[in-house]
């Protein structure tokens, strides 16, 4: 969220413009972090748009909320995974095992409704929903509701659920 970037929390905040935001200006590192994670809330919507979305290469453009490869994406609901992973394939259900997640989450159930190249082999990245950051630095894609960052955990595949 653009809000949790500020000069008093430590970011740097020398507004910077990109292509596709036609010439509005927002805090560098909020750009950074929206090109680390797909998307950023925006204080002041643009044409009904409430999100900057990363479109790859250095280019930008605004949405109306954060989405993944099967849609709108649900907080601590939607996952992603990498893209090729055999078993974590698109639209696939599962359910995480540890105990830490549950905390952390409240939830256990996910789905994966996204996928990129940038995770690694076997690794879920679990869609927190929209927060300020947790700091600058390390912290930039860290959400400021918690200091979760990684857990290891099994999971399995719900039964009969895949919808594809």
């Amino acid at each position: 969220m653009e809000s949790g970037f500020t000069a008093e929390r430590g970011f740097d905040v020398t507004l910077e413009t990109k292509p596709g935001l036609h010439g509005r200006k927002y805090p560098r590192e909020f750009l950074h972090s929206v090109k680390k994670e797909g998307f950023g809330r925006i204080i002041t919507p643009v044409n009904g748009r409430n999100y900057i979305r990363y479109e790859g290469g250095n280019s930008f453009g605004f949405a109306t909320h954060p989405t993944g490869r099967g849609g709108e994406l649900v907080p601590r609901l939607s996952a992603a995974a990498r893209s090729g992973q055999r078993g974590l394939s698109w639209n696939v259900e599962l359910i995480t095992t540890g105990e830490t997640v549950r905390e952390v989450f409240g939830s256990t159930n996910w789905r994966i409704t996204d996928t990129g190249g940038g995770l690694r082999r076997w690794q879920i990245d679990l869609y927190w929903g929209e927060d300020e950051p947790l700091g600058p630095g390390k912290l930039l894609a860290r959400p400021r509701g918690t200091e979760f960052e990684y857990g290891y955990s099994e999971a399995r595949l719900k039964t009969a659920t895949r919808k594809d």
